[in-house]
């Protein structure tokens, strides 16, 4: 990463100041328990950051650390609440005429019911009359069941973004094993919390391990400007698609003068590509909703809140807070595309991209969630691809074979070792993980590799400004000692869930679908969906599941060799392993107990995700 010239200054204490602005009570303790007992939140465990920097810390990352565990409930301003250090979000409570509006509620089930306690402890039993969920990312509609009726629907409005369901279901559609997995790594959720361990995320402090619930939205803002009346309470839409989200809105309060701008604009440099995985957001997209926003509702808001850290007060504040954003992604975003032209690859530019200096003495642009340097290689993947244009990267050895040959040139892993711990000693931590990353993968049982591998990972977290890094490393750290090869691409195949489509379930199937043992597997498979009335046929040959629907039979070609009728609920039963006795079926029943038998083995249903 570029170096950074400029700092900004600790003896600015105004986000102190904003992040206690308005406290009533904070949750004591902070402990947040199942019905059964177990511990899903735990900030009492960071009441370590009261203390002095150590050493094993970045003091930005520490002042972070501080700002972001600060919990309780606020007043923001009249008839606007916000419970802030209960989750990895934030849940808002805006009071209407008869309850409360309740935006973005949480991760988990039992979170988002502690936070509604807390508030209605000193404002009242107020029932909630209204959702809305900013963004289809699952902090913030995780804990809706939390907060709502068991019901199968819901009167009161539910509001969310186009896209919404779509984006919320399937964003870990694909890749969600994976995801997890690596998500487990971004938020360090098996370092123990400490000084030399976990201190937060950046953004949040850390995901809590509850419940989580997709209760689905029944009104959609379809377009910006669109403005609803909502028990009482005056709201004005923004939509803002492909920025942090893909399904994605702000919204302003005009009796309140506030706006809520999503996370669209936090505290910290947010991620163009996060490291648990996810598309390459459009860093010039975000840049453009904010001069929107600066645009729309600028002039007349008195006070900012966001899905995540603390609130911003005053106009002038306000307008300098989204400009300032708003600059920052269109630097990232244009200067990386400038030195794209001149011929860098992806790498190149992180290595050299600096930010302007206001843009470094700016508290809000460190990276502590995102960083310029991944940043940067996100959006260089976006325009370019995985190649970066040079003939030797085309075709190379996978890491293993690579490893073998590295170790082997130069004398074996012995002296891989010792060459590695004399560049770590001269201080280059980073060309010693590479070396010992070869060791390490060509020999998992070295001891010694691993040892000193955990040692550097140890070091590089206890000296990165980004939370995210810091628990990557310090995770990495953790499995070697533990004996483990540090490997967050290996998973299960998730399961299918209620609220997820058909479709969703097929693509689910096709892509657990084992390819060479489906290999000599030639048959079609309808689904009669009596409840939905439409047909669904899939497909199997040449190792390949593929599927299309229709309305009516007539519709597909030929005759399929088994055909199901039976409703939504019940087809996922069969394909989550249900036998077909109690469905009315025509042909070759023993068909679904083969397709079946041709998938990876998925999570049970319903399992806690991240």
């Amino acid at each position: 990463m570029a170096n950074q010239q400029f700092q900004p200054s600790f003896a600015d204490t105004t986000d102190f100041e904003n992040a206690k602005r308005g406290f009533i009570d904070a949750l004591d303790p902070c402990i947040i328990r199942t019905a059964d007992g177990r511990i899903v939140w735990n900030n009492d465990e960071y009441n370590f950051l009261a203390g002095e920097c150590p050493p094993t810390a970045n003091p930005k990352l520490w002042r972070q650390g501080q700002l972001l565990s600060i919990q309780g409930l606020f007043k923001l301003t009249e008839g606007v609440y916000q419970v802030r250090g209960l989750d990895l979000s934030n849940m808002t409570i805006v009071e209407g005429k008869e309850g409360v509006i309740v935006i973005d509620p949480l991760t988990s089930v039992e979170t988002a019911a502690a936070a509604l306690a807390l508030y209605r402890k000193h404002r009242g039993d107020r029932k909630v009359t209204a959702v809305i969920y900013s963004h289809s990312h699952i902090d913030h509609f995780g804990g809706a069941q939390g907060i709502l009726p068991v019901a199968k629907s819901h009167s009161i409005p539910l509001i969310a973004p186009e896209g919404f369901m779509e984006e919320a279901t399937s964003e870990n559609l694909y890749l969600g094993n994976a995801m997890r997995r690596r998500a487990a790594y971004m938020y360090g959720n098996r370092i123990p919390k400490g000084p030399a361990g976990q201190i937060g995320c950046g953004l949040g402090m850390c995901v809590p391990s509850g419940v989580n619930s997709l209760v689905p939205p029944n009104m959609i803002i379809h377009q910006t400007g669109e403005e609803r009346v909502v028990d009482g309470v005056r709201i004005i839409f923004q939509l803002v698609p492909e920025s942090e989200a893909p399904s994605e809105m702000n919204f302003y309060f005009p009796d309140h003068r506030a706006l809520y701008i999503a996370e669209c604009a936090v505290h910290s440099l947010h991620n163009i590509i996060t490291l648990r995985g996810a598309q390459v957001r459009d860093a010039k997209a975000w840049s453009q909703y904010l001069d929107e926003s600066l645009a729309l509702f600028g002039e007349k808001s008195e006070v900012m809140l966001a899905g995540h850290a603390w609130p911003t007060w005053g106009q002038i504040e306000i307008k300098k807070f989204i400009g300032d954003q708003r600059d920052l992604y269109a630097y990232i975003h244009d200067q990386t595309v400038r030195l794209m032209n001149h011929g860098m690859t992806g790498i190149e530019i992180a290595e050299h991209l600096s930010l302007p200096p206001s843009l470094q003495k700016s508290w809000f642009a460190q990276g502590f969630y995102g960083s310029v340097s991944h940043n940067v290689k996100g959006i260089y993947q976006r325009y370019m691809g995985w190649f970066d244009g040079n003939p030797a990267h085309l075709w190379e050895h996978p890491p293993k074979q690579s490893a073998k040959r590295y170790v082997e040139c130069m004398g074996g892993i012995d002296e891989v070792v010792r060459k590695a711990e004399g560049f770590a000693k001269e201080g280059d931590l980073r060309f010693a993980v590479t070396l010992l990353d070869h060791a390490v993968t060509f020999d998992p049982s070295h001891t010694g590799a691993k040892k000193a591998l955990a040692s550097v990972f140890t070091k590089l977290g206890h000296g990165s400004e980004n939370g995210t890094w810091r628990n990557f490393y310090l995770t990495g750290a953790l499995a070697l000692l533990a004996g483990n090869r540090p490997d967050p691409r290996q998973s299960l195949s998730v399961g299918l869930r209620p609220e997820q489509s058909v479709e969703q379930w097929l693509t689910l199937l096709a892509i657990r679908l084992d390819g060479i043992k489906a290999a000599e597997a030639y048959f079609s498979i309808d689904f009669h969906l009596t409840d939905e009335k439409r047909w669904w046929r899939v497909n199997l040959s040449n190792g390949a599941l593929t599927y299309r629907n229709a309305t009516s039979k007539d519709d597909f070609y030929g005759d399929a060799k088994l055909t199901l009728n039976l409703t939504k609920s019940e087809l996922l039963r069969v394909l989550n392993g249900g036998n077909i006795e109690r469905i009315s079926y025509k042909g070759d029943g023993n068909l679904i107990k083969m397709l079946l038998s041709l998938m990876e083995i998925a999570e049970k249903p319903g399992q806690t995700r991240l």
